[in-house]
This record gives C-alpha cells, sequence and structure tokens, in this order.
C-alpha cells in the first residue's frame, strides 16, 4: 500500500534520471554548449539505483519511470531495465526519451522488461526540428517513434511543449495525429521555468501558451473534444479525444491550472538526489549514506523522510521556482 504524504496523497510513482547527459541542446532546455555534466563517480551505479528502487517498493512505489538527460546516452540502460523489472511490486516500468536513439534500442528495450515510453518531440517540420533541439534530426525520432510501436511500447505518448512564436502554430497539426494512427497520444505540455535555455528569461511567462489555448485552437479546427481515459500512466494529464480520432489529446497545466493536490511522485536525480517536488530545490542526499553502507531500512527512512517533506503545491504562481538544478539534471 502506498505510503501517504502530509496531505494524505498516496505516493506511489518514482521517476528516476539516470544521466544528465544529452544528444539535443533544446532552445528552453539548455543552452547550445550544453551545462557542465556531473562527474562519473557522482552519479548513482545501476546497483545502488536498484537498491533505492528495492526500498520504495517496500513502500508502496509501484511505477518507475527512467529519464535523463537522455537515458538512452548511458551505457548499459537496457541492463537497469532488467533490474528494475525484477522488482516484483514494481508493476509499471517506464522511460521518457527524445527517440533519437530509440529505433537501435527499443526491441531490446521491451525484450528487458520495460513497459513503454513517452518520446519528446515539439515540432512536426524538419528545418523547425532542428532549430529547436540544434543538433538533432526529426527523421530519426519519426524512426524511433515507429521502432517503439513494432517493439509493443505502447502506448506511448508523445511530449510537447507548446512555446508562443515557436510551435503554437502546429498544435492543430499535431492533434490531427490522433486521427490517423491509434499510437499518437499527443500531450500538449505549458512551458515551465525549469531549463536555462535562451528561453528562459525574465519574459518567460510571455512564452506559455495555457491549454485552455491549446485546446481552443483544436476545437476551432475539429469541433469538442470528447472526454477520454488513458488506462495506463496516472500522470497529470487530462485527456481528450478527437471526434473519430483513434488516439488521444492531453493537456499538462503546471501554470495555468496546478495539479499539485493529486502529486503521487517522487525524484531522483542522477547523482542520488531524492527531490520530493520537481519546483522545489529541496533534496535528500540518498548517495551518501548508501556509500556508507546503510541498510535497507536507513534508506527507507530517507524515502519516508522525502515523502513527508512533499509541499503542499508550487509556487510558481508567486515567481519562485527552483534555481539549484535545471530539467536536464532533474529529470522532470
Amino acid at each position: 500500500m502506498a505510503h501517504l504524504d502530509a496531505y494524505n496523497r498516496p505516493i506511489s510513482y518514482l521517476r528516476i534520471s539516470v544521466t544528465d547527459r544529452c544528444n539535443l541542446r533544446c532552445i528552453y532546455c539548455m543552452p547550445e554548449e550544453g551545462v557542465p555534466s556531473r562527474r562519473h563517480e557522482q552519479v548513482l551505479r545501476y546497483e545502488e539505483i536498484e537498491t533505492i528502487v528495492l526500498a520504495a517498493a517496500e513502500l508502496g512505489i509501484t511505477k518507475v519511470r527512467l529519464t535523463g538527460g537522455e537515458p538512452l546516452v548511458r551505457l548499459g540502460i537496457t541492463d537497469l531495465v532488467e533490474m528494475i523489472a525484477r522488482i516484483p511490486d514494481i508493476d509499471d516500468l517506464a522511460m521518457t526519451t527524445n527517440g533519437i536513439l530509440l529505433a537501435r534500442y527499443a526491441s531490446g528495450l521491451a525484450g528487458a522488461g520495460l513497459d513503454r515510453v513517452n518520446i519528446s518531440l515539439d515540432t512536426l517540420d524538419p528545418q523547425r526540428f532542428r532549430e529547436i533541439t540544434r543538433c538533432g534530426e526529426l527523421a530519426d525520432t519519426l524512426e524511433g517513434i515507429e521502432a517503439a510501436r513494432q517493439a509493443g511500447l505502447n502506448p506511448i505518448k508523445i511530449n510537447t511543449v507548446v512555446i508562443r512564436g515557436m510551435n503554437d502554430d502546429e498544435v492543430v497539426d499535431l492533434a490531427a495525429k490522433t486521427l490517423e494512427a491509434g499510437w499518437w497520444n499527443i500531450r500538449f505540455i505549458e512551458l515551465m521555468p525549469v531549463g536555462n535555455g535562451e528561453l528562459m528569461t525574465e519574459a518567460w511567462e510571455e512564452r506559455v501558451v495555457t491549454a485552455d489555448e491549446t485546446r481552443a485552437r483544436i476545437e476551432t479546427a475539429f469541433g469538442p473534444l470528447q472526454p477520454a481515459r488513458m488506462e495506463t500512466g496516472g500522470g497529470p494529464a487530462r485527456y481528450f479525444r478527437l471526434p473519430g480520432g483513434k488516439g488521444t489529446l492531453g493537456f499538462i497545466t503546471p501554470i495555468s491550472e496546478h495539479f499539485c493536490y493529486r502529486c503521487n511522485r517522487l525524484r531522483l536525480t542522477a547523482d542520488g538526489q531524492l527531490r520530493p517536488c520537481l519546483l522545489s530545490d529541496h533534496e535528500i542526499d540518498l548517495r551518501s549514506p548508501l556509500r556508507r553502507g546503510a541498510d535497507a531500512e536507513e534508506i527507507k527512512a530517507l524515502i519516508i523522510e522525502g515523502i513527508n517533506a512533499k509541499p503542499m503545491r508550487h509556487h510558481l504562481g508567486e515567481h519562485l521556482h527552483p534555481e539549484g538544478r535545471v530539467m536536464s539534471e532533474i529529470g522532470g
């Protein structure tokens, strides 16, 4: 049974950043030169991650998502998937990826026990894709999506950060993908101040496109959306379908309508810090106790400390946002 936090929210979901490295340089996430990476010895070993997940599972964690940076750039990532998939109480093991390397790894990940993937995709235009990512090719991500579908990593969810003046003119085209192919489950995400790319200036709020605005554009083109359910995931999105749509449309609203009252997650950074909230700098060190020889009970006590430290909500509305790390270090 999931452990309850101070606000009676059951905490059942752990997101694990396996690396702070990435093979893209998306302009809302990091500067063109990238960000300094943690040294090899600072990053958790796979056996250490396994120990943490085993302890978390005993506290009611049933869902694990592997993130980055870009998780597929870490050597041997399939081995970690297999290690976590063997833990009996973990019944949902997923990964968030930019898809660039997914065609190479999809089959092996599925064979190792990965259940499904979320894939970041902010545009359907090849030139714009290169501009947003600075070094990526749209064809690689599309190939990765197809490889994931063939490998059975379903339902595939496509994560699109909607940014005014950059890709907000594509939301109708992206939504249309849910008509033509059942594996296109698009999730539109409001821009958050958790990167240090060139868009993260004092005027970042001017680039936010609210979910209501995105939905209005889509409904103008297709008519009223129909409420829908996503059977797997348990995340913060609200789901709909286009009339006749095979896939789903999801809206994630961290800015216009926070969903903290039902937050069920903790985050583990690549260097072993447990974060009770994405949008707070508070962290609990798990790496140091692990390397001092802490047993399972000590690790569980620290995880419980993290659960109890979860705030009621974030404070973006008061212009308070995390400053200690950026998304590429936290893992989303």
